[in-house]
């Protein structure tokens, strides 16, 4: 089985995400492993991140102002996979630099890294040639998203070669600013699962512990980003702790669903 399989196959999984290089990266991924993460999401800073909110845009620009490159983000990654080698570990981030030095790179590097999926917001489905196959060929998943709307005659073409699991964005928005009504998301999910053979996992607004649980009872997964960089963003290097502390709570949350 793969990691994803493996995370996903215990029940509804917690998917945290965090920006590379804000704050101390290394001890804040390993906060949200001790808390219970499931899955990791390490965001690749970037100077223009159209689908996110303020509190994530805010964190590229602190990593970005270190100095953060996407040498660092691998070396980030393959530290990560060698303390933490049962955790799945999915880079989420912006076509330029997944491509800039063309894309059988930077698959090659995510499979040295031991990435194990890869989510690229900016290059939909039509144009899967620029990245899907060299990250298949790699062995690392292209995990696509869906929204609420991809309808039935374009949502084939989403899965066609996605595999880890289906990122469903709930809300047509940016990150971090409103959630979902739930019925709408029992309903995409349903939707959704009648197609894919891989996990659902549903992201965008989720905050508290409660909305975690009650997306856990109908998702494969629950995403939950922009509430663990605002923690960043109040403690600095002092994060861990409590984030450790929120991941524990929504962790529960979630794995009660189970």
């Amino acid at each position: 089985m793969t990691r994803f399989e493996t995370a996903f196959a215990k029940g509804p999984a917690l998917v945290c995400f965090i920006t590379g290089g804000d704050g101390d990266t290394a001890a804040n991924l390993d906060a949200l492993v001790a808390g219970g993460a499931d899955v990791i999401e390490l965001g690749m800073p970037f100077t223009d991140p159209m689908a996110d909110g303020p509190a994530i845009q805010e964190a590229n620009l602190r990593s970005l102002a270190k100095g953060t490159t996407t040498a660092d983000i691998f070396r980030l990654a393959s530290d990560f996979r060698s303390r933490h080698p049962n955790v799945p570990l999915v880079l989420m981030g912006y076509a330029n630099p997944m491509t800039v030095r063309g894309p059988e790179w930077f698959a090659r590097e995510c499979a040295k890294a031991g990435v194990d999926g890869v989510i690229c917001v900016d290059i939909p489905s039509e144009e899967d040639a620029s990245l899907g196959p060299a990250l298949r060929a790699q062995g690392v998943s292209l995990i696509r998203l869906a929204t609420p709307t991809t309808d039935a005659n374009r949502l084939p073409k989403v899965l066609e070669g996605s595999s880890g699991f289906l990122y469903y964005v709930s809300v047509a928005g940016i990150t971090g600013m409103q959630q979902a009504a739930q019925g709408a998301i029992e309903e995409a999910v349903a939707r959704l699962k009648a197609s894919a053979d891989i996990p659902i996992a549903v992201g965008f607004g989720v905050r508290t512990p409660d909305q975690a649980a009650a997306i856990a009872r109908v998702a494969d997964g629950v995403v939950v980003g922009s509430a663990f960089v605002d923690i960043i963003k109040q403690h600095g290097d002092a994060a861990p702790a409590a984030l450790q502390d929120y991941t524990a709570a929504l962790a529960q949350a979630v794995h009660a669903a189970r």
